[in-house]
């Protein structure tokens, strides 16, 4: 009986060495990519980084971090409105145990690192307001837990790619401001959990395709400032009971309003102004109770273009 309980003694030391062992060896590899992340940054003017991201001092107490309490590892990750240039480190893919990026409002540049794909725990990415460019990653679609991403107020280019749609959980998607070109990819229409699609100032081109507004839980679709043609369906709002703002202004959209935007009960914001539509405003938007801003100017309508609420 005394050797078994020394033996199962010994067997529970080792286990305990072992994920101790296990455990600094992780947070040695979230140090390294993080001091190498530093090492990529050409400016930081305020020294944060310099200064408090230290090699001697505990991972988990350094600014922009968070740690897991249970594994002790990096979950999360702000340097966000640091004034910070550079480049982003492909070491950032080591961070197995990140949930939530957010390097906003920087100037980092270059094209982000296809590493990113190892992220596999990734929820929240915010990247805007920097000058990332190149195409948007293919690396993205292979996030399955990926939730909200903010790629706005960059300079990627290129088309938007059909395969975001892999993305299954995306909740918002926000890519305003780049030089992206081409049509939009009918595939977003599968996001079926997307509640914001922000695709604004971009240089989009084609009709809108008609499966974004199938997306029941769909409450802002922002396409301002693009070069998008064809006509809305007269079905627009069967599908979206949702829908609070609907912003369509500065493109060559045409026909007519169609009627069943009164359908769109919640709809607060509703903005056509500068399109080639033609007709007349449809009374069916008296309907808009909860309507607080309509823009309608710069159109090509007849008659009376106000509306009695």
């Amino acid at each position: 009986m005394g050797r078994t309980c020394n033996l199962l003694f010994s067997l529970a030391v080792f286990i305990t060495l072992y994920h101790h062992t296990s455990s600094l060896a992780n947070i040695s590899t979230d140090k390294s990519a993080l001091l190498t992340l530093r090492s990529h940054l050409s400016f930081d003017p305020n020294n944060i980084l310099a200064r408090n991201w230290s090699s001697s001092s505990p991972v988990c107490s350094w600014i922009g971090i968070t740690c897991s309490s249970r594994h002790h590892r990096v979950t999360a990750l702000n340097i966000s409105s640091m004034q910070l240039h550079g480049t982003i480190s492909p070491y950032l893919g080591n961070l197995s145990f990140l949930v939530s990026l957010d390097i906003s409002y920087n100037a980092l540049y270059g094209d982000l690192p296809v590493e990113l794909a190892r992220l596999q725990r990734l929820k929240f990415i915010s990247v805007r307001n920097n000058n990332f460019t190149g195409a948007i990653l293919s690396s993205l679609s292979l996030l399955p837990n990926l939730r909200f991403a903010y790629l706005s107020m960059n300079q990627f280019s290129g088309e938007i790619p059909s395969f975001i749609s892999n993305i299954t959980k995306m909740e918002v998607l926000s890519m305003q401001s780049n030089f992206l070109e081409g049509e939009i990819p009918r595939e977003l229409g599968d996001l079926c959990y997307l509640t914001f699609l922000d695709l604004q100032f971009n240089e989009l081109s084609g009709s809108i395709p008609a499966s974004i507004f199938n997306i029941t839980t769909m409450e802002n679709i922002g396409l301002t400032y693009n070069n998008l043609t064809g006509q809305l369906p007269t079905t627009i709002c069967d599908h979206l009971p949702n829908l609070k703002g609907l912003y369509l202004s500065k493109n060559y959209l045409g026909g007519v309003i169609p009627p069943n935007l009164g359908k769109c009960r919640k709809l607060q914001v509703l903005s056509l102004n500068y399109n080639e539509f033609t007709g007349t405003v449809p009374r069916e938007l008296a309907n808009l109770t909860a309507l607080t801003k309509l823009y309608i100017g710069g159109l090509h309508l007849e008659g009376n273009t106000t509306i009695s609420y």
